[in-house]
């Protein structure tokens, strides 16, 4: 692999997974052998759990060209980009002074702060499709990660008296 422009700007999941496909990543571990590394069909296979998994080129243009009125920084857009904002809380997470930048419309005119990010969030949902949904495994090790070592079960006080 040749670099051929160094420090040419930070690249979206979607780039970096489109990049890891066109070098022959595969999700079978054993596939991948020869073509790329063995990190890299991990990348490969992280990056497809994440929103970067379902979206297109044309999705990704599109949502750079409809933004433009949400005067957002490039960093910003990356952030959006890479994990798909699904409500107000998580917009006003990975969008810095989120308050400041909605609380004016594409005019520059003052407007309802609430309503421009839902009006964000609304174009979001229609431009990036959504992350792929979760293995069934997957959803058991999240709830599985929270349980008690026993079990959860509290011991009966009448079990133990004797």
């Amino acid at each position: 692999m040749k670099i051929l422009k160094e420090n040419a700007g930070p690249l979206t999941n979607f780039e970096v997974l489109d990049f890891l496909r066109s070098r022959g990543a595969k999700i079978d571990p054993m596939g991948c052998l020869g073509a790329v590394a063995a990190s890299e069909c991990k990348v490969y296979e992280y990056l497809l759990k994440t929103p970067a998994g379902s979206q297109t080129r044309e999705s990704i243009y599109e949502f750079v060209k409809r933004s433009e009125g949400f005067r957002l920084a490039d960093a910003d857009k990356l952030n959006v980009m890479n994990w798909r904002p699904s409500s107000a809380a998580d917009a006003y997470a990975m969008i810095e002074e989120c308050g400041r930048r909605f609380n004016r419309d594409e005019h520059l005119e003052a407007c309802n702060e609430d309503e421009r990010v839902q009006e964000f969030l609304d174009m979001v949902e229609e431009v990036l499709p959504p992350p792929p949904p979760k293995a069934e495994a997957e959803e058991d090790a999240d709830v599985g990660a929270g349980a008690e070592p026993d079990g959860g079960a509290e011991a009966e006080p009448d079990a133990m008296q004797e």
